[in-house]
């Protein structure tokens, strides 16, 4: 398998998505992370940009990387300046890292509008700036920013932007589609040209998504003889993003046959995705391809039905393969065979001609069609398919709850009040606690209720907290589906609640939440 090189630049380019802001700890163990999983290079920053960067590449030095090569980014000398006297220069080499990234202009109309500077000077910045460079470091690439679109304005000077790079020493050059423009018979046609022009040359690519085709633009790339891809964990950076690198990486390795990451790597794909995305508050979009929860998700029973004879009619890889799962989901459109895959994974075995599962199944067809939505709320599923077959026991017996929301003249923000009443094992609860907002109260007075009795209940909390309007045509008689996402240090789990009342249809996803705790710690202590 012929080799394409893998170069992250999630910390320095992903890092300039809107939204995202890595602290230096974030920088480090994303970067631990990204050397686990193979990459090739990891892009940590712009040392002269700012304090955070200068600090990473000290505190990379003291990380152990079995793989990668960490790489410090920076710019061509500035115009009419010795390249010894130009201060970035200097804090790329300060850096003390084996490679280092420079990018120069390629496109004539930057080099005159944007640095006013003479295309002939501009020649000589990029060839002094990678000559001296090359004395300090085992490699230099050079990124030709807009390289595309200064081909397309004048290819002889884009050209020879590349011939000024190459001659000083560049051991890379990369071509970089940096307004995320060109479609992928382009960059295929000019990289084609590229490699023609300058054979030994390695070549690489750096696309951002600005087209939503940055992932095809460095695929027809790589077909065109580029060996280096440039992209971030998840697609994140400035504008739309930058070429998605979990989806390059599997195209390339089990598509079209080249080697990009270790095979073993591949299958931890998912967990870098989540734990990028984690850590870069992003959350990871449900349809993102081969990482994303839905990605190899089946709704419509014909599909269900079919996947699970045979996988390859509705899946184009095996889920395994990039750490992925198979999901059937259960909904108003799903058969007899969502719900058996469904029944099976929960660990229930029932005849697919039992009454039972017929009246299963109009029962979830029938909330759905209230506006529950099991689909990001499995352990509600799990919970209803359980209670059906009477599988869930009675943790405790609700008698009543009540939320009483005070603002006085002078308070900026109103007081949340909820109590609860309950029983457990024949002894009554009557619980009260103040919180941020009802279903924080509610939450409150629930956990007051109940530690006592289940004190495995302390390491549970409330992650995240939607409210939708089902039928908004109804105005303020229109019924909310709230959905609760949970969690302890070992799972996270979803449930949902629907009514006319905002404060109800939370208490019952809210209760889902609990009873959904306590049932798994229950069956984990048993197994």
């Amino acid at each position: 398998m012929e080799k394409v090189y893998i170069y992250d630049t999630t910390l320095r380019d992903g890092s300039q998505a809107e939204g995202v802001n890595f602290s230096l700890e974030d920088k480090l163990r994303i970067a631990q992370k990204l050397d686990e999983f193979g990459i090739d290079y990891i892009e940590g920053g712009w040392p002269y940009a700012n304090p955070k960067d200068n600090l990473f590449f000290q505190k990379i030095k003291d990380v152990k990387l079995n793989h990668a090569k960490p790489v410090a980014f920076g710019s061509t000398r500035r115009p009419n300046k010795s390249v010894k006297e130009d201060k970035q220069i200097e804090a790329l080499i300060k850096a003390e890292v084996p490679v280092i990234t420079i990018f120069g202009k390629s496109w004539d109309l930057h080099v005159t509008d944007a640095l006013k500077t003479t295309l002939d000077e501009n020649l000589e910045m990029v060839y002094e700036s990678v000559e001296f460079l090359k004395k300090y470091v085992e490699e230099v690439i050079f990124d030709a920013e807009h390289f595309f679109d200064g081909y397309r304005a004048n290819p002889d000077y884009a050209l020879a932007v590349l011939d000024s790079a190459l001659r000083g020493g560049a051991d890379w050059v990369v071509l970089c589609d940096t307004n995320g423009g060109r479609l992928p018979h382009e960059v295929h046609e000019i990289t084609t040209e590229v490699v023609k022009r300058f054979p030994g040359a390695k070549v690489g690519i750096h696309a951002h998504n600005d087209s939503e085709t940055a992932v095809a633009n460095s695929l027809m790339a790589v077909l065109a003889g580029a060996r280096q891809v440039h992209g971030t964990i998840n697609g994140i950076g400035e504008r739309t993003g930058n070429a998605n690198l979990c989806s390059i990486i599997p195209n390339l390795q089990l598509k079209l046959g080249f080697k990009a990451v270790p095979e073993d790597s591949l299958r931890r794909l998912t967990e870098l995705a989540r734990f990028v995305a984690e850590l870069s508050n992003m959350p990871l979009p449900r349809n993102m391809p081969y990482v994303g929860e839905s990605a190899f998700a089946h709704k419509g029973g014909v599909h269900a039905s079919a996947v699970m004879k045979k996988s390859m009619t509705y899946e184009h890889i095996d889920p395994e393969l990039v750490g992925n799962r198979r999901r059937i989901t259960v909904s108003d459109l799903a058969g007899r065979s969502n719900l058996l895959y469904k029944l099976r994974e929960f660990g229930i075995e029932v005849d697919e001609r039992s009454p039972e599962l017929l009246k299963l199944i109009e029962k979830i067809k029938e909330l759905e069609s209230e506006g529950y939505h099991f689909e990001a709320a499995e352990a509600s599923l799990e919970l209803l398919c359980k209670r059906h077959f009477g599988l869930v026991k009675d943790y405790f017996d609700f008698d009543a709850y009540r939320v009483l929301i005070a603002k006085r003249r002078n308070d900026d923000i109103p007081t949340s009040e909820a109590t609860v009443r309950l029983g457990v094992g024949g002894v009554d609860e009557h619980t009260a606690a103040l919180g941020n907002g009802p279903v924080s109260a509610l939450d409150r007075a629930l956990r007051k209720a109940l530690e006592e009795f289940y004190p495995n209940l302390r390491d549970m909390q409330l992650i995240d907290y939607k409210v939708r309007i089902i039928n908004e045509s109804s105005g303020t008689s229109a019924r909310v589906r709230v959905l609760i996402e949970s969690g302890d240090d070992r799972r996270k789990w979803g449930t949902v609640g629907v009514s006319e009342n905002v404060i109800e249809a939370s208490w019952i996803a809210l209760r889902d939440a609990f009873v959904y705790k306590l049932m798994k710690d229950e069956e984990g202590a048993g197994s």
